[in-house]
């Protein structure tokens, strides 16, 4: 393959992966998830507690930390963070949710749903339960349809034959909230929970609830915080002036040190820029505060490689050869060097994703990204500048 036919590959190769990420980040305001930090939220600190009827172990707490993120998903929250922390902890960070005090209800319910006759006997739970939705009442009010699986209905059409014209308590966590008198046998697995103090959205909360089913063991929320919009904004505004200013400051040192090479390192920097913001919105990444730090570092080691290749470009012109044979004899020797620095730095990255937690993995997935970009910039991009500026050139200031 001749070196034009190659060079008109990169060329392609470049302007295809520059306007696709353009596109995929364009318009960031759609595009781009903020995290806690930015857009403010809900932070939550849950702990599983003993109880006389339930005691926490490794797996209850999996368990739990598995409802908790189902109920969450049905909240329909947008990159909610939801992990493990240490033996009996569970983090739960909320982007956009203001109340709290709404998640604290969803969040923090064991969700014990029992139905009980006049004496107060359990005649079933709702452990069987395989559908939970909202819909009115011949009055209007709102009120929450469940289904059961075969046991359960076999267990409820038991319940209703042998409670015939009396009072079937439904209770929630041992509070009742509902207590309908039963006209006829239900054979079907159907049921209808109402209260007089039901709104569509506590039946909604209900209903999610339900279809999530009953935690294993008691959560005890052990730190409640709000982050507000105002602080996230702040966050934001300062974030975006740091990495224009520290932007602008490593393109004037290129340009002011590498000369034409050092445009030639801008131009590159821009599209590593254009290239890691169109994966992140990709990827449908949440961008918290340290993440745009990571962005920010990227900035500053994007040019790494540029100026090791440049240096070595400096090295081979000043042995005597070519501008041509200069910049392949450049980059061919500067490769190695550039990806055992890149690499080291990855894995450290990795390293931060996966034993790291919330912001720390928010860091470590723009710093990751940012170095395969910018690895992608300097080898292959800033090639195909300088082979495009230099074809038919003898000298380029340097």
């Amino acid at each position: 393959m001749s070196k034009i036919t190659l060079l008109r590959i990169r060329v392609v190769l470049v302007i295809a992966v520059v306007i696709a990420a353009f596109f995929l980040f364009y318009p960031p305001t759609q595009k781009v998830r903020l995290g806690l930090d930015l857009q403010g939220g809900t932070h939550l600190l849950l702990n599983c507690v003993d109880t006389p009827n339930a005691k926490v172990d490794n797996d209850a707490v999996n368990r739990a930390l598995e409802i908790i993120r189902n109920r969450i998903d049905q909240l329909g929250v947008s990159e909610p963070v939801i992990q493990r922390e240490g033996k009996r902890r569970i983090l739960v960070q909320l982007p956009g949710i203001k109340n709290p005090e709404e998640a604290i209800d969803l969040i923090g319910k064991t969700a014990l749903l029992e139905f009980k006759d006049e004496s107060g006997k359990t005649l079933l739970t709702g452990a069987h339960l395989t559908k939970a939705t909202t819909s009115y009442d011949r009055l209007g009010r709102p009120m929450v349809l469940v289904e059961f699986d075969k046991i359960g209905a076999k267990q409820f059409a038991d319940a209703t034959s042998k409670n015939v014209n009396k009072v079937i308590k439904i209770t929630l966590d041992g509070k009742e909230i509902s207590a309908p008198v039963v006209q006829e046998p239900i054979l079907d697995g159907k049921a209808q929970i109402s209260g007089g103090n039901f709104t569509l959205e506590t039946a909604k909360r209900l209903a999610i609830l339900l279809r999530a089913g009953a935690l294993p063991v008691k959560i005890d929320i052990m730190e409640n915080r709000t982050v507000g919009p105002t602080l996230g904004k702040d966050s934001i505004r300062r974030g975006i002036l740091a990495g224009i200013i520290g932007t602008i400051l490593v393109l004037l040192f290129m340009i002011i040190y590498y000369k034409a090479f050092g445009l030639i390192a801008d131009v590159a920097l821009i599209i590593n820029l254009i290239i890691l913001l169109g994966v992140l919105a990709g990827i449908r990444a949440t961008l918290t505060l340290p993440g745009i730090a990571g962005i920010i570092l990227t900035i500053g080691m994007a040019v790494d490689a540029n100026v090791i290749i440049f240096e070595r470009i400096k090295e081979e012109l000043r042995s005597g050869k070519t501008l041509r044979a200069s910049i392949d004899a450049g980059f061919s020797k500067a490769f190695k060097t550039i990806l055992d620095a890149n690499l080291t730095t990855l894995i450290a990255a990795f390293a931060l994703f996966f034993f790291g937690a919330g912001p720390i993995r928010g860091f470590a997935v723009t710093l990751s990204l940012g170095i395969l970009s910018s690895m992608f910039t300097a080898i292959v991009a800033t090639k195909v500048i300088l082979d495009l500026l230099t074809i038919n050139a003898k000298s380029l200031a340097i």
